[in-house]
Parts: C-alpha cells; sequence; structure tokens
C-alpha cells in the first residue's frame, strides 16, 4: 500500500468518524474510560466486557470509536490515581505510581500529572501516526518470531525489571518469583491439571492479576500508613504548582520520546502488554538520569513521563496485531475482538480489505480521541490534585471501598475479598523490609506466558534446550539477559579492585 494510498484512506477514515454522531461516541468513550481509569480495581476490559450488550443497537464503526475510546481514557485515568493515591487502576499505571507518588507526596502532583498528560498525548499521537504507515509492515513481520523469541524476550524483562527496581537485585528477584509462584496457582494452561490450589476450588481458575495489585498497591498503602500513620502524616497534603516548570519539560520531552519507542514495537508483538515496556522505560530512564538521587525518595519527573508514554504507545500499539493477524494482546483487545465477531467482522490480514472503512475510521478516531483527552484531562488537573486534600482516614476509608467494590465485582466472590486482604498485609510487610511490590506484579503476568511459550519452544526442539541458542534472534537475547545479571557484578568487582 503506498502512502498516497494509505494518506487517501486516513482521510476518508478522518470523513466517518468526524460525523457529529461518531465525534459524541468518541467523547462519551473517552470520558467514560478516564473516570473508568480513576477507580481502582475497574479497567476498561470489565467496562467493554460489561457495555458489549451495545453491539446489538449500534453500528460497528460507532461502537468500535466508543470502545477505542474508553480503551484510551482508561490509561490516561489510570495514572490519574496512581499518581495521587498509589492505586493503579491498571496493570499499565503501576510504574507510574513507583515516582508519581513521591512526587505527589513531596508536592508535585500538578507537574506529575501533567507530564503523564502531556507525555500521553504525544506517544498516542506518534504511535497512532506509526500503526497507520506501519499496520501491514509489521503484520508481516510479527509472523516470524517462535515460541523460543517469546521466551527470551519474557526472560529479559523478568531480569531487567527484578534488577532495577528496589535496592537490591535480591529483593527484586525474591519479589519476582512471589510474583511467579502466584501465576502458577490453578489450572496447567496445556495438561489441565490443577496446580497448587491446596484442595481450595477457588484458586482453580487462579489468582487474578487485578486482584493482586489492588490488594499490594492499595490495600497495602492503606494499611501501611494505619500502622506508620505518625512517621508520614505531615507530608502528603502539601500542594505545589499545577504547571510544568521549564526544567520539568526540558526533562520529560526526552523521555517521552524514548517511551514512545519502546512501548509501540512492544504492543505490536503477540506478547506484549504494557507491564514489559513500562518497567523497561522506567529502568532506562533510571539509567540515564542526571537526577538519580530523586528516584524512590522525592519523585523523579522521567520517572513518570517515560513509563507514561511508554503505556499508551504500547496500547496504541495493541492494535497492529488486533486488525492485522487478529490476535489480542491484551484482555481489552481480546475484548474487542470479540466485539468484532459480534457483527461478523472478523479481524486478520483481510480486514483492510473487507472492512477498510471502519479500521480507518478506527485509526483516524485515535488521533481525535488524543486530543479530546488532552483537552479533558489537562483542565482537571487542578480538580484531581484537590482529592489531596482530603483528610487523610475518609480518604483511605475511601480507597479500601473502592478497591472492595471493584475486587468484588470482578467474580463476585468474598474469598477474593479475604485474597485481598492477605495480599494487603504481604504489601505492608514488602514495604516495612524494603522489597519491592512490582516485580511481583509482572511475574504474575508474564509468567504462565512464559512458560507456556517455553514448552512450545521445548516441544519444536524435540525436548533439547539448544532450541533457544540455536535461533539467532533468541541466542542474542539470551546474551542480554546474561549481561544484565554478570556485567553490574562484574564492574562492581572492577571497582573495588581498583
Amino acid at each position: 500500500m503506498g502512502t498516497v494510498e494509505i494518506w487517501n484512506q486516513l482521510l476518508a477514515g478522518f470523513a466517518t468518524a468526524g460525523t457529529p454522531i461518531n465525534l459524541m461516541w468518541a467523547f462519551v468513550g473517552c470520558a467514560l474510560g478516564t473516570g473508568i481509569g480513576v477507580l481502582p480495581g475497574l479497567g476498561p476490559a470489565v467496562t467493554v466486557a460489561m457495555l458489549l450488550p451495545i453491539t446489538a443497537q449500534v453500528e460497528p464503526t460507532a461502537s468500535m470509536i466508543f470502545f477505542a475510546g474508553i480503551y484510551y481514557g482508561a490509561m490516561y485515568g489510570g495514572s490519574t490515581t496512581s499518581i495521587l493515591l498509589n492505586t493503579p487502576g491498571e496493570t499499565g499505571t503501576m510504574v507510574t505510581a513507583l515516582e508519581g507518588f513521591k512526587m505527589a507526596k513531596s508536592g508535585r502532583a500538578g507537574a506529575a500529572l501533567a507530564t503523564s498528560a502531556i507525555g500521553s498525548f504525544v506517544a498516542g499521537t506518534i504511535a497512532t501516526v506509526l500503526v497507520t504507515l506501519f499496520a501491514p509492515v509489521v503484520a508481516h513481520y510479527a509472523v516470524l518470531l517462535g515460541p523460543p523469541e517469546y521466551f527470551m524476550l519474557m526472560l529479559v524483562a523478568f531480569t531487567t525489571v527484578s534488577a532495577v527496581l528496589g535496592k537490591s537485585t535480591l529483593r527484586g528477584m525474591t519479589a519476582l518469583f512471589i510474583g511467579l509462584a502466584l501465576g502458577l496457582v490453578g489450572l496447567d494452561q496445556i495438561t489441565g491439571q490443577a496446580r497448587y490450589t491446596g484442595g481450595v476450588p477457588e484458586f482453580m481458575d487462579g489468582i487474578e492479576v487485578v486482584l493482586v495489585a489492588v490488594g499490594l498497591f492499595a490495600v497495602g498503602e492503606c494499611l501501611y500508613t494505619a500502622l506508620y500513620e505518625g512517621r508520614s502524616e505531615q507530608q502528603l497534603n502539601r500542594m505545589g504548582s499545577v504547571h510544568m516548570t521549564r526544567a520539568d519539560w526540558r526533562r520529560s520531552w526526552p523521555a517521552w520520546l524514548r517511551g514512545t519507542f519502546i512501548g509501540f514495537p512492544f504492543g505490536t508483538i503477540p506478547a506484549g502488554g504494557t507491564e514489559i515496556p513500562t518497567f523497561l522505560s522506567y529502568g532506562i530512564e533510571r539509567k540515564l538520569s542526571r537526577h538519580p538521587q530523586e528516584f524512590g525518595t522525592t519523585g523523579a519527573i522521567e520517572g513518570v513521563a517515560g513509563p507514561e508514554a511508554a503505556n499508551n504507545a504500547a496500547v496504541t500499539g495493541t492494535l497492529v496485531p488486533l486488525l492485522t493477524l487478529g490476535i489480542p494482546t491484551s484482555v481489552t483487545a481480546a475484548i474487542l475482538l470479540s466485539a468484532l465477531q459480534n457483527y461478523g467482522i472478523n479481524a486478520g490480514p483481510q480486514l483492510f480489505q473487507t472492512s477498510s472503512s471502519l479500521v480507518w475510521a478506527l485509526i483516524a478516531s485515535l488521533y481525535i480521541g488524543n486530543v479530546m483527552l488532552l483537552v479533558l484531562n489537562l483542565p482537571l488537573v487542578g480538580m484531581w490534585v484537590k482529592l489531596l486534600n482530603i483528610p487523610r482516614p475518609q480518604l483511605y476509608a475511601g480507597i479500601l471501598i473502592f478497591a472492595t467494590i471493584g475486587v468484588y465485582g470482578m467474580r463476585q466472590s468474598a474469598f477474593d475479598l479475604f485474597l485481598m486482604l492477605g495480599i494487603g498485609v504481604l504489601g505492608v510487610l514488602m514495604r516495612r523490609f524494603d522489597f519491592p511490590t512490582a516485580p511481583v506484579i509482572v511475574g504474575m503476568i508474564l509468567g504462565p506466558l512464559a512458560e507456556a511459550q517455553m514448552r512450545n519452544a521445548l516441544s519444536i526442539g524435540e525436548g533439547h534446550w539448544g532450541v533457544f541458542v540455536q535461533r539467532p534472534m533468541s541466542a542474542l537475547l539470551l546474551a542480554i539477559v546474561v549481561a544484565v545479571l554478570l556485567l553490574p557484578r562484574l564492574l562492581a568487582l572492577r571497582r573495588r579492585a581498583a
């Protein structure tokens, strides 16, 4: 497809997406998505799933634009509660909570919210341009990666995340293994055997990632504050400027660009998701920053700007495999796929021919949605920051109520609530003894995926582990894993010897 043809198709898409009724759907989707993102525990996947029945009444293009608006808006909204309350509404915004909440505590909530909103806009726009230009090309190359490469990609994610987060690699690895253990609970994906359920029927379906995230972050934060209130009381409610300073802009824009170009490729590969790129972006910003002392203490703005851009670029990137291969790389993408199927539309390489007007209207609506979200979110930064003025006891009681409703709403199970509280206590212990909580989530999400890819790779290699070294791409990734684990040690030894 030539550039001129792409351009013509996109203009036709804008003509479709720009009709008043479609603009209204886009706006309602964006506004609803932002609200959903702000409520912890209620992600876009749950919302889109609840609203699937509207596909019976609304024509396909309008409802896909509406769902895409919810998906996008939730990513913007999720960063708000991550920054202000350390309560990520979405797995992709967990990394934002690491530095954003520290910034809010030191009176820079406004700057953190602004950099996340503008970063999301910059990344979303660049990524949408890339979707427009590269969707057909990427579809061609994504097919070439096999299970060995995907398994090694996940190993890279495990090692970089565990080595970067927390004070020590050992603690990071311990947290990662807790996550891997939690991820293995439930039915074996391949043989269907029940594993590590301890005879508890509720564990058969596995443990929900959102439940663990809400337990570790939101409930853990509330319990930690209740137990150690005296020490941290005076810090939170100082309110600084709502705007970014010139220095904030200077430090944010390179992080936005780096985050975008880390996030987009991960969205496009069928083993992606927003977790790996957001953590990688955070790791890179931490390594490159000229203000390393701010990370984990007062909060570094790059640590919000980079991951937030990576998150939005990855979310936009998921549309590439969804539309071109029919492969959903996230839960929400899977539900969008089922919405398409409700209309009898099959996503895949043929979609650009069979339903080109829908595809291009959807891509055009992303450009429109990005602008809408920026207009919706930037003026509201001041309003969101007022959340910090709510007295602590009421605020944390509110967080616990939302967390409880969100977790109970997933499976209507009282058992999940006890589990959430148990994981909250684990979160308190991890914070008390300085273990990073984020690798737990990474291990949980990627553990089962990595296991499935490893077993597929071994069946390709007929049981021989050599399959991971024989293919150039997976051998290269393996070398990166070894380098991440050994290089810091070797450098430290050299320093000591010198």
